[in-house]
This record gives structure tokens, sequence and C-alpha cells, in this order.
């Protein structure tokens, strides 16, 4: 049984709405919640968008080697993903899904080899993603700024992975094709 498909992107690329698309539609596929150093944004909560942590609690769980990964994405901003919460999603059977960003993703893949199956969820151009996040409207000036600059770094990695989806129709469109792929994936 595959442990995990990872769906890797640029912020604003749709990971997010497509794996939540896949999580409500596809039995046995369970969510794999990161834990993060940051503040919730309006909205999310905790254990089920991340699992909010502060910088101090995530410095200890990394002495404590409580992380399958971890990475700094932001200047003192980390995410990981804890071992121990894909434990129980594996003791159920299920594959877990992330939703995790490059580096993240290529450390899941050292650590989890041929059990983990990755999807890099491109924009159909850079100008489109930042249409896109503009229209999200939860970033500055600065903050759309950095984000973009990293996009263009995330996507100098999209061929390490094993599928480039190009998120580049509308969305009901775009989730009927991950489903399908995904559902073929799992076979």
């Amino acid at each position: 049984m595959l442990k995990g498909i990872a769906l890797c992107g640029p912020s604003g690329s749709g990971k997010s709405t497509l794996s939540k698309h896949l999580i409500k539609n596809i039995a046995g596929l369970e969510f794999s919640v990161s834990a993060c150093s940051r503040e919730p944004r309006l909205g999310e909560k905790n254990g089920l968008d991340y699992f909010f942590l502060s910088l101090e609690i995530f410095h200890q769980k990394i002495r404590e080697d409580a992380f399958l990964e971890y990475e700094e994405v932001y200047p003192g901003s980390m995410y990981g993903t804890l071992t121990a919460h894909l434990e129980g999603i594996w003791e159920k059977n299920h594959t877990a899904l992330f939703d995790v960003d490059v580096k993240g993703c290529l450390n899941l893949k050292d650590k989890l080899k041929d059990n983990l199956y990755t999807v890099f969820i491109a924009p159909p151009s850079i100008s489109e993603l930042e249409n896109r996040l503009r229209l999200r409207k939860t970033e500055g000036q600065n903050d759309l700024k950095k984000r973009l600059e990293k996009a263009r770094f995330e996507l100098s990695y999209k061929d390490r992975f094993d599928r480039v989806f190009i998120n580049d129709t509308p969305i009901g469109q775009s989730c009927q094709r991950i489903e399908s792929y995904v559902r073929h994936i799992l076979r």
C-alpha cells in the first residue's frame, strides 16, 4: 500500500483546494496535518488545518526527533510533519495526503522513497499565480513579493516530481482531473 501522496506547489497554485476535494471524495485518503510555528490565519483551526506550535515548542520537538521532516520555509516560520500523526494514519491502513512545500516534499521523498508519490501543482503562469494571490487578500505587498519569489524558486524543482499537474482549468474541472488521477495511482 502506498503510504502517501504529496501535493506540492507554490502558494496560490490550488493545492489546498485540490487536497480538500481529494479528502472529501476518496475513502482511505487522510490529510496529513502539518505542524507550523506561524500564527493561524482567519478561520484556521488547530489540529485541522495545522498543528500550531510556538517556535520554542517546535524547536523542542526537533530536539525530541518528533518530526519525519521539517523545514524553515520562511525566516522564523517552521513547518514539519509529525511522525506520531503519520503513524496514526498508517495504523488505520489509510494513505496520507500531504500538502507541503517543495523542500518538505523532497525531504519526505528521501524518507519514504517509493512509498510516496509526488505531484507538483503548477499554475499556468507566474502572472496567473500573482492574480490568484491578490484575489486571496491574505498577504500584504511585501509578503506577496516574497511568495512570488519563492514560487519562481519552487517552479525550478518541478521536474523532480513524479507528476506535474498544471492547474489551468476552472476549479471544478481541476478537482475532477486530480481526483481521476489520484484514484488511478491508488489502484
